[in-house]
Parts: C-alpha cells; sequence; structure tokens
C-alpha cells in the first residue's frame, strides 16, 4: 500500500481545513495538494507545498511588482524566450516540495542531482516496512548490447520466472533476518542502524525533497528522457504531470525547447549547412565519430 493509514489520516486532516492566502496561487496546482499519485508499486509522488506561478517568472524577470499590465500573451513570449537563451534566474523563483516514496536504488541515481534540500526517512530510529519493488514480467530485461547501463531484450518464459522469483525470496529472506536482528525479545537486539545494512537495494524509503524550478527542469530533461532507467523515469513522468498544471506556460516553453529540441555540436551544425546546399554527407567526411554520426542521424530522423 503506498500510503499508510496514518499517513492518509494526515492528509485528510489537512485537507479538511483550508486556509485563505494572500500569496499568489496556481489553481492547477492546488488541485495536487493533498494528492498521491502512485508510482510503480508501492511508491507515489505527493505535492506537500509550492511557491510561485508563471507571473512569478516573469515577475522576477522584469524586477518589477505585481502583473502590471503585461498581458498573458506577453508573459507566455518572455517565458519562451528565457527558456530559448538559457536565462535560467527567473525559474529558481519557483519552488516545490515533494513527498517521495521510492525504492532505494532509485533514491541513489536520484540524489546525484545535488541541486535540492532533501530529508530522508531514517532506518536509524525507526524500522523499515516490509516493502520491496519487484518489477512488472514486461520489465525484466537482458542487458543491452549497445549501452553498458542499459537493459535489451525482455526476459521470456522460465528465465522470467525464476527471476522474479529470487527477486521475491531473496527480499523476504533478508528482511526476515532484519526482524531477527533487531528483535528484543530474549535477546539485546542489534541496532537499527547496523541491523539497516543487510536490507536489499530494491526496499522502499521515503524523502521530502525541495527544488527550485529551474534545477527541476534539469532533473526532468535527464530523468523523463526515454534514455533513463525505467524505474526512475516513471517518477520523473509523475511529476511531469504536476509541473504541468503548476506553471503550464514555463512547461510548454521547456517541453518545447529542452524536451523536444535538440543540443547540437558546431560539427554537426556544419553538416546540416552542407546537407541544405545539397551536399552529400557522410560519416567519413562529417568529422563525427561513429557514435556521434549515429546520435546525429538519430535526430535528423527524429
Amino acid at each position: 500500500m503506498p500510503l499508510t493509514p496514518e499517513q492518509i489520516a494526515e492528509i485528510e486532516a489537512q485537507r479538511a481545513n483550508p486556509r485563505p492566502t494572500l500569496r499568489a496561487v496556481s489553481e492547477g496546482m492546488e488541485a495536487h495538494l493533498y494528492k498521491a499519485h502512485e508510482v510503480l508499486d508501492h511508491g507515489f509522488i505527493r505535492v506537500i507545498d509550492y511557491m510561485g506561478d508563471d507571473a512569478a517568472i516573469c515577475q522576477a524577470a522584469r524586477v518589477s511588482y505585481g502583473k502590471g499590465t503585461k498581458s498573458v500573451q506577453n508573459d507566455e513570449g518572455l517565458i519562451r524566450y528565457l527558456m530559448r537563451h538559457w536565462h535560467s534566474t527567473p525559474f529558481e523563483m519557483c519552488e516545490i516540495k515533494l513527498h517521495v516514496k521510492l525504492p532505494v536504488f532509485v533514491a541513489r541515481q536520484w540524489i546525484r542531482h545535488r541541486t535540492a534540500n532533501v530529508n530522508e526517512y531514517s532506518a536509524r530510529y525507526s524500522i523499515l516496512d516490509r516493502e520491496f519493488y519487484i518489477p512488472a514480467p514486461d520489465q525484466l530485461a537482458a542487458q543491452s548490447v549497445v549501452n553498458n547501463q542499459g537493459r535489451g531484450v525482455a526476459l521470456e518464459g522460465e528465465e522470467a520466472v525464476r527471476v522474479l522469483e529470487i527477486l521475491k525470496s531473496d527480499s523476504n529472506r533478508a528482511y526476515d533476518n532484519y526482524e531477527a536482528m533487531i528483535s528484543d525479545e530474549g535477546q539485546a537486539g542489534l541496532a537499527r542502524e547496523l541491523a539497516r545494512m543487510n536490507l536489499p537495494m530494491n526496499i522502499y524509503t521515503q524523502w521530502y525533497w525541495k527544488v527550485d524550478l529551474h534545477n527541476l527542469f534539469h532533473f526532468l530533461r535527464l530523468r523523463a528522457d526515454s534514455h533513463a532507467q525505467y524505474e526512475i523515469r516513471v517518477y520523473a513522468d509523475a511529476i511531469c504531470k504536476v509541473v504541468a498544471d503548476w506553471v503550464p506556460a514555463a512547461y510548454g516553453a521547456f517541453e518545447d525547447y529542452r524536451m523536444g529540441g535538440a543540443n547540437l555540436s558546431g560539427k554537426a551544425m556544419d553538416c546540416i549547412r552542407r546537407m541544405l546546399k545539397g551536399e552529400e554527407v557522410t560519416q567519413e567526411n562529417s568529422g563525427m565519430s561513429a557514435g556521434e554520426w549515429r546520435e546525429f542521424q538519430a535526430e535528423l530522423e527524429g
């Protein structure tokens, strides 16, 4: 179960006690407050708090007060200009705080984005729940033959069944031993901070993660990409839906220029100019390595 009964009760209590505010609010984001969006088999993301909206980005860019006489169309044009020219500071005026429940191995990838404030559930003080990420059968795949850090074709038949059984049995056996070590019935019991070392990487942890919009966009550009690992990508996809409701103009510009755009090298631009002139360009006369040329071709073909 993604949310515990205690967490559900806390959310319901908060939802039942709304308060008026004088600060700017995003109606799209307000709809996400106190809602948990389920991810994977036991995980979720939920918005705890946020600051700012599309207007706050424009306000910071203009160094003005209030909305003034600028139209929505002007605001959207300004946001697209800022995104197009990599002016990041105005986007830092917006922040979001998320409560995330995720497998430990996903958290280890996630924490590499060192531009956020994080407070994680502590297994030194508390006992972790018996909840493990077990992949769906269609996510069990062999090692990729072209990417050393990716997966290839899906496992099938008896091999897939065998792998799933190993994952389930190893997870439960490790947790059984964890419980046995920390138990104080008839023994002193091992300290929780030591017993946790025996738990597998697919056990779930939780944290609060607070980040500004500029750095969130950087996270999403990498982790919502089709090449990102599936288990972190589904979290990024869930966050994308929230951000699209929170700051629709900014997210639209991000989707267009960052997710839908391409970052081309000088050699790639030179090849495009030559192609437009009718010149035949090949990998051999492009000045690119085989890998660069393959990626360049993929961008051109979409």
